[in-house]
């Protein structure tokens, strides 16, 4: 079942979070470990984390240290159709543009089809730790962009333009909004238009960015609606768990620390009281957005699987 349908049919606010593959070299037990703690809420799907490779400075056998390029999170394809085949829940691996050519993207597209993983999670990905691309045109640009040659796939159109047998069932995907500006958006306007573009486009539901603020999320969200957007706007949740989140998140993602909640992490001596003040803040958020009817709530469980128990065992 497609994940828009399984938050649809869903009695209650539905529950989903996102999961990094584990580190190259490391099995994948910790990611079951997460799962077999947070399965108790029924999550609806998963979400699975992809990641590019990039260049690192290590030191080789003979003492000297050369620049290499790894990927330091690999798998996500495969870990996506684990997941499904071990528990039996949706997984929704995140497909993005930068660090993956086009060609790659199909491959994987054509893998995830084999395994009978069907829905994705499109995003552009992150540009920080990525060399500058030596051959642009190889490269979707825009998580638009790579919207684009998902619709093309579905409708048995491959990368270089040749038709390709049909798949019965083809790939049904969401995509990421901002209700606090993306980071290179000039103003909200032009957050909004990309959502909307992204939705016109097939985005069958859109997830946020985290945000700490509810009435941001609301006013997004009205905002959206009044522009004819229809579609699930799926809030994402991110428990703080260290002291310096208070001015890390709102330099790296945007996300602005409310007065009431910087006050109570101002007042924490150590890493384990901001991570009991951040519980209890994401316990009263996701609270208030259940109240106002949101279709489903979406956890970041990065450093904070045992804030994100905490928190679904006090809300579900």
């Amino acid at each position: 079942m497609k994940v828009i349908d399984l938050i649809k049919e869903s009695k209650h606010t539905a529950f989903s979070f996102e999961i990094l593959p584990p580190l190259k070299g490391h099995n994948i037990q910790k990611v079951y470990d997460v799962i077999d703690k947070l399965r108790e809420f029924d999550p609806k799907y998963i979400n699975i984390t992809s990641h590019h490779s990039e260049y690192i400075e290590k030191v080789q056998p003979d003492g000297v240290v050369r620049r290499v390029n790894i990927r330091k999170r690999p798998g996500s394809v495969a870990i996506a159709s684990a997941i499904q085949n071990r528990y039996g829940i949706t997984a929704v691996p995140h497909i993005i543009c930068k660090g993956f050519t086009k060609d790659e993207t199909e491959y994987a597209l054509i893998d995830l089809h084999f395994l009978g993983v069907y829905d994705l999670l499109l995003l552009r990905g992150d540009v920080k730790t990525l060399e500058v691309e030596a051959h642009p045109g190889l490269y979707h640009t825009h998580a638009t962009d790579l919207q684009q040659q998902i619709n093309r796939f579905n409708q048995g159109i491959s990368i270089d333009g040749s038709p390709f047998e049909r798949f019965d069932m083809p790939f049904s995907y969401g995509m990421a909004c901002y209700p606090e500006r993306h980071e290179e958006a000039p103003d909200m306007e032009t957050d909004i238009f990309y959502a909307k573009e992204k939705v016109r486009q097939g985005a069958g539901y859109l997830v946020t960015q985290m945000f700490f603020d509810n009435a941001k999320y609301y006013a997004f969200v009205e905002r959206l609606r009044a522009e004819g957007v229809t579609v699930p706007i799926i809030p994402g949740i991110k428990p703080i768990v260290f002291q310096n989140q208070l001015t890390v998140l709102p330099a790296v993602f945007r996300s602005e620390i409310p007065e009431a909640l910087a006050v109570e992490l101002r007042k924490c001596k150590d890493d384990a009281a901001a991570k009991a003040a951040g519980v209890e803040w994401s316990i009263r958020q996701c609270k208030d957005l259940i109240a106002h009817g949101v279709p489903s709530l979406h956890f970041y469980t990065f450093m904070a699987s045992g804030s994100v128990y905490e928190i679904a065992k006090e809300i579900y």
